[in-house]
């Protein structure tokens, strides 16, 4: 029987690929490629583009949909999908308000409220799909509901306003001499955290592993149940996260925000890589497919398109992005057959 030699072994011969074709196979290299790309076109055709200012105002301008999309990221891999997410935002930064303003709450007592919040949904919605055996898509399309009609019923439909001496700004507001926030520097721990999650942990393999073929993870003896749910839970908290930036950023509750981010979460983990059918996702590559959507919008906006025209844009990205998540596997047989027979130079098959 013929062995397996240390030059024959796929590992050994991915190791002594060059960087430069390690970087190409790569799933994250066409979503650099096309920020890079994006950047390029934006800063050539307006000049305000590439100033510091308009960085400043993207790097800010993420921290929530980043939030978001990791907790959809989660979910989407395990095979579900979270449609309550915009609503669920709305409703912690209106709850955040009504305990701040109306109750004399302090911020570190409100914003655990708020987190609490979000958890709780997501464990409504986790619960009532998994335990109950609905789709989740319609469990969090009712959700959606609930959450919006509670954002507006605590705050009587009204933008409410948070008092300055509360703190809150400090949140979204930049570091002296970093010109980032503390949203922003929380959620790139968020989404450093979740790779490492999703990647190092029980918790995040069996994700995976669940999104591929639940019904093998069942026959292990692993409690799918508690992991689907546990990926709502945590996408609940993460969007409760976001409503804090949120109130931050407008140091008020909107019970009126939000509204259709669900479809710009969805958007980022899917330009990201994350399948719609589970079992594959990454939150650094959904970390870029969030920073692709900003840098879209932010050039759209300084080149004067219309609102109609911007929606229909990101419409037709959101359809690229789900093209390209069907054609996945045949371009990556197609990268394989151009790639995967390298060997170095003197090196025998």
């Amino acid at each position: 029987m013929a062995s397996s030699t240390p030059e024959s072994s796929p590992t050994n011969s991915a190791r002594t690929r060059p960087l430069w074709q390690r970087f190409v196979v790569g799933e994250h290299t066409a979503l650099v490629i096309v920020l890079g790309l994006l950047i390029a076109f934006f800063g050539s055709q307006s000049r305000y583009f590439l100033s510091t200012a308009t960085l400043t105002a993207v790097i800010n301008q993420i921290p929530a949909l980043t939030l978001v999309a990791i907790g959809m990221t989660f979910v989407l891999i395990t095979g579900g999908i979270d449609l309550s997410v915009g609503s669920l935002l709305a409703l912690s930064s209106s709850t955040l308000a009504v305990l701040i303003v109306q109750h004399s709450w302090s911020i570190w007592l409100a914003v655990p409220a708020a987190l609490m919040c979000g958890g709780l949904c997501g464990l409504v919605n986790g619960s009532v799909s998994v335990l109950a055996g609905i789709p989740s898509f319609i469990v969090s399309l009712g959700v959606l509901q609930v959450a919006r009609g509670l954002a507006y019923v605590l705050t009587d439909s009204t933008l409410l306003y948070i008092d300055v001496r509360s703190g809150i700004q400090s949140i979204g507001r930049s570091l002296p001499g970093l010109k980032v926030s503390p949203a922003f520097l929380t959620a790139i721990v968020t989404v450093l955290a979740g790779q490492f999650v999703l990647h190092r942990t029980l918790f995040g393999r069996y994700s995976m592993a669940i999104g591929f073929n639940e019904t093998v993870v069942k026959l292990s003896g692993v409690n799918t149940r508690r992991v689907r749910i546990g990926a709502f839970v945590l996408s609940g908290v993460l969007a409760a996260a976001a409503g804090v930036v949120e109130a931050s950023r407008l140091s008020a509750g909107d019970p009126n925000g939000a509204i259709g981010f669900e479809l710009y979460a969805i958007a980022a983990a899917v330009i990201g890589g994350t399948s719609l059918m589970g079992g594959r996702g990454s939150m650094i590559n959904t970390l870029l497919g969030v920073l692709i959507i900003a840098v879209l919008q932010t050039g759209l906006i300084q080149l004067g398109i219309s609102e109609g025209a911007k929606y229909i844009t990101t419409g037709c990205v959101i359809v690229v992005a789900v093209l390209l998540d069907a054609s996945r596997e045949r371009l990556q047989r197609l990268t394989r057959q151009l790639f995967g027979g390298w060997r170095p130079r003197g090196q025998c098959r």
